[in-house]
């Protein structure tokens, strides 16, 4: 089971920030998710379309041009980064998970992927993720060998069939709606299932189990540290 660092490490360092995507990537996360949205041309990294929750900024980020956002604080004096700055910063050291916050950022990203796979990157470095599954699809129209995933915050009548209808690489569903049978639903079909938001050791226990292929977590360590116990006592009860 993957680990996919939330927000980078947002349980220890402030969410979509360069600091908090490196100690995710040093404490062990083979993923990163970020939240991108469009603004002026440019995308920058940011969950909420308002800014108190994160930044010492007051309002909507629209009512400020980039320059503005740069200055303000996102934590530990940390600045907004930009989707440009972040896949700078990771190169490649972790697969990157872009988290599509409207439908105005679809084309702007599939635009500067296209330069990072110019410049080496391979299409397995980056998952494209969102709840606009219009924008997914456009996207898999446009660069069909792009990595898509599917968000979903319930349990479809059909199961999985609308991400297979994407053809999305994986679907990416929340905690509370998690169950066997999608889980094999959508296994049956071809498809990853990623599970967000999961902190609690033993949710990654329950969901190892159910075969869930991985999760996004904001305590990347204490998945980690879990693992390693896990396959301890895997190999201890190898050894009996």
């Amino acid at each position: 089971m993957i680990c996919i660092g939330h927000r980078g490490a947002r349980g220890y360092a402030p969410e979509n920030t360069l600091l908090s995507i490196e100690l995710a990537i040093e404490q062990g996360a083979g993923w990163i998710e970020i939240d991108v949205r469009e603004h002026q041309g440019e995308l920058i990294v940011i969950h909420d379309k308002y800014l108190e929750r994160t930044t010492n900024g007051i309002g909507d980020i629209y009512q400020h041009d980039l320059a503005t956002l740069k200055q303000f604080d996102a934590g530990n004096e940390q600045s907004i980064p930009t989707l440009a700055e972040v896949i700078k910063h990771i190169n490649r050291r972790a697969i990157l998970n872009i988290e599509l916050k409207d439908m105005a950022s679809a084309q702007p990203t599939l635009k500067l992927l296209n330069q990072c796979f110019d410049e080496g990157w391979g299409f397995n470095d980056f998952l494209i993720s969102s709840f606009y599954h219009h924008a997914l699809l456009e996207l898999k129209q446009a660069q069909p060998s792009l990595r898509t995933g599917a968000l979903c915050a319930s349990v479809m009548i059909d199961y999985a069939k609308f991400a297979q209808d994407l053809e999305a690489w994986s679907i990416n569903l929340c905690l509370e709606s998690i169950n066997q049978a999608i889980v094999d639903d959508a296994h049956q079909r071809g498809l990853k299932v990623l599970v967000y938001t999961v902190n609690d050791v033993r949710q990654f226990d329950e969901l190892a189990h159910m075969g869930v292929d991985g999760v996004f977590t904001d305590y990347p360590l204490r998945f980690m540290q879990w693992r390693d116990n896990a396959e301890f006592k895997s190999a201890a009860a190898m050894m009996i």
